[in-house]
């Protein structure tokens, strides 16, 4: 199974996930969630490997520009599945997805532990 790595071109994090990615020479197809969307089955997939909790960015921009009742819905996976489908911003960024292992944000030390 190919690299695949999620997440908004312009996102400062996932620029340097992917530098770090590229200066490290491993191979990645880039899925950009801001124009091509994600499907309500790929987050299923990412919420049977971490806690719902792990993929919304609550440090964000976009989570405080939210009203306090929409945050208040994202109280399980399926209200918070149904809110990162309909505003991705909202997912933590990056997300790698590399056969099994499934990466949220950027940490080097994770990234050379299960990476490289």
């Amino acid at each position: 199974m190919n690299m695949i790595v999620y997440g908004i071109k312009n996102c400062n994090t996932v620029k340097k996930a992917l530098n770090w990615l590229t200066d490290h020479h491993i191979q990645f197809e880039f899925h950009d969630f801001k124009k091509l969307g994600v499907s309500d089955e790929k987050i299923t997939s990412w919420q049977e490997k971490r806690p719902w909790e792990s993929l919304i960015n609550k440090r964000g921009t976009t989570w405080r520009r939210l009203s306090p009742e929409i945050q208040e819905l994202a109280d399980n996976s399926a209200s918070a599945r149904r809110l990162m489908r309909e505003n991705t911003s909202v997912i933590k960024r990056p997300v790698i997805e590399n056969g099994q292992d499934l990466l949220i944000g950027f940490d080097e030390i994770e990234y050379s532990t299960k990476l490289l």
